[in-house]
């Protein structure tokens, strides 16, 4: 008999993102005393709402976003493909007070980059990546857990995928929201956040473990539970 190896599957790259109180530390570490820090502030802040890749966001141009109600941004993915994003009512007046103070561009208005840098010029990914470093070096030093993450752009979209999943949106809507061209991308979250997993075993196993009537639980070595709450 053959013995045929078995076909070794690919290896998931762990998922790099933040928690929301991290998201917050990172926000209240822009200086938003300055033109540039609210650029930054706006930005990341719409990131995080949206979950849109750094390219989708730094190619938005004024006509791409709605700021009455119901407010939206209009997102250009991979693929030419076109998606609706909503945006909170607090991002939205975050926007408009953004572009308010933005500089007059030459021709069409809603024909301008809404995020451009000191010179006016497009940002580019390498320099969103640079800011969100340095600003999550700052925020560290408040949650020196964030020390330890792989932190960049991707990190805050992969940052909503998991707010969105533990506020109980489903996998269909989120892979929408995202613009993923699949469930199965989708599902990776499921599978990344611990915290989902723990509150999984909360509630299949305190039925299935409970004490007998008449006598006492005793678990045969550590307690099952117990050891994945502390995972």
């Amino acid at each position: 008999m053959i013995a045929l190896p078995f076909k070794r599957g690919a290896r998931e790259t762990p998922i790099s993102y933040l928690e929301r109180a991290e998201i917050g530390a990172v926000l209240k570490s822009i200086d938003r005393g300055t033109a540039l820090g609210r650029r930054d502030y706006a930005l990341f802040a719409l990131m995080f709402n949206t979950g849109a890749r750094v390219q989708e966001a730094l190619d938005l141009r004024r006509r791409d976003v709605r700021l009455e109600a119901p407010p939206q941004v209009r997102l250009h993915g991979k693929g030419n493909k076109v998606r609706l994003c909503p945006i909170w009512p607090v991002t939205a007046k975050l926007l408009e007070a953004y572009i308010r103070e933005l500089p007059s561009p030459e021709g069409d208005p809603a024909d301008a980059l809404l995020f451009t840098n000191a010179r006016g010029g497009p940002l580019t990914r390498f320099g969103v990546r640079y800011l969100l470093r340095r600003y999550v070096d700052a925020a560290a030093k408040q949650s020196p857990g964030m020390r330890d993450k792989s932190n960049h752009p991707h990190s805050l979209r992969h940052s909503t995928a998991i707010a969105l999943l533990k506020s109980g949106v489903d996998f269909a809507t989120i892979s929408q929201w995202l613009g993923h061209a699949g469930l199965n991308t989708t599902m990776r979250y499921a599978r990344a956040d611990i915290d989902l997993k723990r509150q999984a075993i909360a509630q299949v196993f305190p039925d299935a473990l409970a004490p007998p009537r008449g006598g006492r639980f005793q678990p045969d070595g550590s307690d099952l539970v117990g050891w994945l709450r502390r995972m």
